[in-house]
């Protein structure tokens, strides 16, 4: 691909943003014509006097967008945008089936996603072959109980911890 075939081609990028200003942002894009995805998560939240489903964002301080080296600089001077997730000294290119992949483990209402910063050490390549999480690829991190594996899914680093028994992985033969 030559590069101006690269600065038209959109891509997915992260981008840091304020705490707590995720859905504002996301907003932001969108009213400004920029494609942008915030991962949601119905979560059940309890207060002194009650209780309430919120949506709250399946990783916090983080918004994708899938621009153009055009719509750049305009990202980073939406409000509360504070600068794009960063790899090797340039803005990290997402592939879009991680995106998809995202997605999808989102569409599954009946499993919770939970979304880790914990530090673990790297393991096999991993593939969940069975269940309503299977085709999700990543780095086998940890067994969570029973029914509970770690993924490092890249390029972010994060670990995802996803419903599925070991009995549902398979190791990736590349």
């Amino acid at each position: 691909m030559s590069s101006k075939e690269q600065l038209l081609t959109p891509a997915w990028h992260a981008v840091y943003v304020h705490s707590r200003a995720e859905k504002r942002v996301h907003e932001e894009l969108k009213y400004k014509g920029i494609e942008s995805f915030l991962p949601l998560q119905r979560k059940l939240r309890q207060w002194s006097d009650r209780k309430k489903w919120v949506e709250m964002p399946l990783i916090s301080g983080y918004v994708f967008v899938h621009i153009t080296r055009k719509h750049y600089d305009i990202v980073l001077q939406t409000d509360n945008v504070m600068q794009y997730v960063r790899f090797e000294g340039k803005a990290a290119v997402i592939r879009d089936q991680d995106i998809e992949i995202l997605k999808r483990m989102l569409g599954q209402s009946d499993h919770e996603v939970e979304i880790t910063r914990e530090e673990l050490l790297p393991g096999t390549l991993v593939e969940i072959i069975a269940g309503p999480m299977m085709g999700i690829r990543g780095e086998l991190i940890s067994f969570r109980g029973n029914n509970k594996v770690a993924l490092r899914m890249l390029p972010l680093g994060f670990t995802v911890l996803v419903e599925s028994p070991g009995t549902n992985l398979a190791v990736v033969k590349e």
